[in-house]
């Protein structure tokens, strides 16, 4: 099958780096000088579990530029960079080609697939600790590469779906179809929100929330009004989400940090409406009580963060 990627960050990119070292047929979409250094020199990946090289060549293009029909796009961008990909996604899509969105913001796939009506879009997340290092190079920290999708109705599964799992695992990355990936979103939306919460919060990297202390305490707390809203929701986590992502916390190398946390340090546009402000929404239109997500939206409303 004909992959492609929108976006080369973190997680894009090293989808395809892993996949193009596999001989998968994958396409980046990149910009600027990152997209300029993968078409020189390739994808340069420093990762803890494989160590540092090259993947040369690497496929990559511009929206402007790209001009190929893919069976599957798997969308990678920040929530606030979604709406720039719609119009691309119409005009290189084919009538079968599916959708499927790893965005960190919980009911990405429903939204697009709104405005992406002749399409299969599905939904979708991802268990990975990346970021862009410098143009070209991605930096990978832990071991954990995983991806979950599905479809939201159960008649709108396809034989591709099946193949892509198949595809992922060849690539060395964990591809899990899901049977329910209302749940299975929520549950990775229930580790990756309280993470950047917290981190935002107490200014930290993982490290300081592998500890025991008030963070790590917040951490639980924030995770646990998660929980709540899933029971809410009608959707309640099968594991104990406590447990599960402490397990994930405490096996990330003590400098990663999330992208929305580095988005913000850095001056940037974030994804904190969707991963802070939005579950205080959601508590008051569930009647859920969140707190602890109000102290924190509270704190960084009050130092300017939108």
């Amino acid at each position: 099958m004909k992959y492609l990627v929108i976006g080369a960050g973190g997680t894009g990119g090293s989808i395809g780096a892993y996949m193009t070292q596999a001989g998968k047929d994958v396409t980046l979409i990149a910009r600027g000088e990152h997209l300029k250094k993968i078409q020189e020199r390739g994808l340069r990946m420093e990762t803890a579990k494989k160590g540092t090289y090259t993947v040369y060549p690497v496929k990559a293009a511009d929206m402007e530029h790209y001009e190929e029909q893919p069976d599957i796009i798997f969308v990678c961008v920040k929530g606030y960079s979604l709406e720039e990909t719609i119009p691309f996604i119409r005009r290189i899509a084919g009538k079968n080609t599916i959708v499927i969105p790893i965005l960190n913001i919980y009911g990405t796939g429903g939204r697009m697939q709104e405005k992406l009506p002749g399409l299969l879009v599905t939904d979708g997340c991802i268990y990975i600790a990346g970021e862009i290092k410098e143009p070209g190079t991605i930096l990978l920290l832990g071991d954990i590469f995983r991806i979950v999708f599905g479809v939201r109705d159960p008649q709108d599964i396809r034989p591709e779906l099946f193949e892509t799992a198949r595809d992922l695992k060849d690539s060395g990355i964990e591809g899990v179809l899901s049977d329910n990936i209302r749940r299975d979103a929520l549950q990775k939306f229930a580790y990756v929100s309280p993470m950047a919460a917290c981190g935002l919060y107490y200014h930290v990297s993982a490290g300081e929330v592998q500890k025991t202390g008030e963070p790590r305490d917040t951490f639980v707390k924030l995770m646990k009004e998660i929980d709540a809203l899933a029971v809410a929701m009608g959707v309640p986590f099968l594991a104990d989400i406590v447990t599960t992502n402490l397990q994930i916390l405490d096996a990330l190398d003590p400098e990663a940090s999330t992208s929305m946390q580095r988005d913000i340090y850095a001056g940037k546009a974030s994804e904190i409406d969707g991963l802070i402000y939005e579950v205080v929404r959601m508590g008051e239109s569930l009647g859920v009580p969140t707190p602890t997500y109000r102290m924190v939206a509270d704190k960084a409303h009050a130092d300017g963060l939108h």
